[in-house]
């Protein structure tokens, strides 16, 4: 399960369209997304109830403590929403030791509300933990001795009887509509593969559940059974991360392929790049590198699995070596290639697309001074690290091969002993 992140307003959107659907709970909740490119005349046009109620507006960036923070504003109209963003947009702020620039934000109908409870719901190995209060809001964390917990196993529906210990407190008269709100969005939470869902507050609209700060996670592993569910869903970066150019190439590649293609540039100026098949394999040599204590010359992160065909390992490549090698300074530089041993990809394929991308790249490698370091095992692997023997041998770059006779760890530390002699 992979726990990814998503705005408050899918989050809301997803809860309002499937509640009703499995739960026939029909929530009575409006959101609208305002962004750099968002013309306030035709959000008007689209969603009406902007222009005839007062309204809250906040960022919808994945980071929490937007009140406490004076990044809330309420009771506004439409006009004075539009300054709000105008004024925010594109600002820069630091949130959690992070910095970065507000890029979206939610507004939603103004709610006066006395009550305000907590509920969250969270994805565990065995089953479900989820938990209430009737005291929600901003001081939760102050208030969580007044928490309410139960663990559901995977094999246990939920029922009143389940959720009667986080209710039992409340008033009759509320008992049983939150209750049922209760058991309504665990079965969306349920339905939609959800990991993690938390609403802090949700209160009580003329009798009604009324969420008004909400969070959610999703198992994007599930994506391929909820694609319909789910309509254009958005999987946002942490705050505080952006994509250089070549980062959102790759991130832009991976959308489009069945494979994985990971890259994250860690340091520009570092000396040791890697190119690496395989998640567990790219941990260990970006771990070996750092434990051996040169983690300060780790170029990048990159990770590619899944099978990508040779066109996609191409492009994937050409990007690597580029940030591999630029500027170069004189100092020797290294680039680890390969990975694990592979169960099922056909190494000689997608060696073929990093060969094509090394041959278009020689005047860059030599300028770089790269020595190059494959290691590799798997179907077919004896196939692909002759074909990169031979084009050390065609190239003139330090092009070293190894099959799974030598260590991941090992040939880290050939890496380090390399760029540290300038002989």
């Amino acid at each position: 399960m992979a726990r990814k992140k998503i705005r408050e307003y899918d989050s809301k959107r997803l809860l309002k369209q499937h509640l009703k659907r499995v739960a026939n709970i029909d929530l009575q909740i409006c959101s609208a997304q305002v962004t750099q490119s968002t013309d306030f005349t035709e959000l008007t046009n689209e969603q009406p109830w902007l222009s005839s109620t007062r309204l809250v507006v906040k960022p919808d960036m994945l980071f929490g403590k937007r009140g406490k923070s004076g990044l809330v504003a309420l009771n506004l109209d439409l006009a004075e929403v539009a300054e709000f963003v105008k004024a925010r947009l594109g600002t820069e702020v630091e949130m959690g030791g992070c910095k970065a620039p507000i890029t979206t934000f939610i507004v939603e109908p103004f709610v006066p509300h006395e009550q305000e409870y907590y509920l969250s719901i969270v994805s565990e190995r065995l089953g479900f933990t989820i938990s209430f209060s009737e005291c929600g809001g901003i001081d939760i964390e102050e208030n969580w001795d007044k928490v309410k917990t139960i663990f559901l196993p995977t094999e246990k529906p939920m029922t009143l009887e389940t959720c009667a210990p986080l209710i039992a407190t409340l008033p009759l008269e509320v008992r049983g509509k939150i209750g049922d709100f209760i058991m309504g969005v665990f079965s969306v939470f349920q339905d939609l593969d959800f990991s993690f869902l938390e609403m802090n507050p949700f209160t009580l609209v003329n009798g009604e559940p009324y969420p008004l700060d909400m969070r959610g996670e999703l198992d994007d592993t599930a994506a391929f059974k909820n694609f319909n569910k789910w309509g254009n869903i958005e999987f946002p970066l942490p705050f505080g991360r952006v994509l250089s150019s070549t980062e959102s190439f790759i991130y832009s590649l991976d959308g489009k392929t069945s494979a994985s293609l990971k890259f994250t540039v860690l340091n520009p100026k570092g000396r040791i790049w890697t190119m690496v098949a395989g998640g567990g394999a790219s941990v260990i040599y970006a771990d070996t590198v750092g434990d051996l204590g040169y983690a300060s010359e780790l170029g990048n992160y990159a990770e590619y699995s899944g099978a990508p065909n040779e066109e996609e390992v191409l492009q994937y490549a050409r990007v690597v070596i580029d940030c591999a090698t630029a500027n170069p300074d004189g100092r020797k530089r290294a680039l680890l290639i390969g990975g694990g041993i592979a169960n099922f990809t056909d190494v000689a394929a997608t060696f073929n697309g990093i060969i094509r991308a090394l041959r278009e790249k020689e005047a860059k490698l030599k300028a770089a001074r790269m020595h190059i370091f494959a290691r590799r095992g798997g179907p077919n692997y004896q196939i692909g690290l002759a074909r990169m023997r031979a084009l050390g041998e065609e190239l003139g770059v330090p092009l070293e091969v190894y099959g799974p006779e030598a260590t991941m760890t090992g040939i880290c530390k050939q890496a380090i002993d390399c760029i540290l002699s300038e002989a």
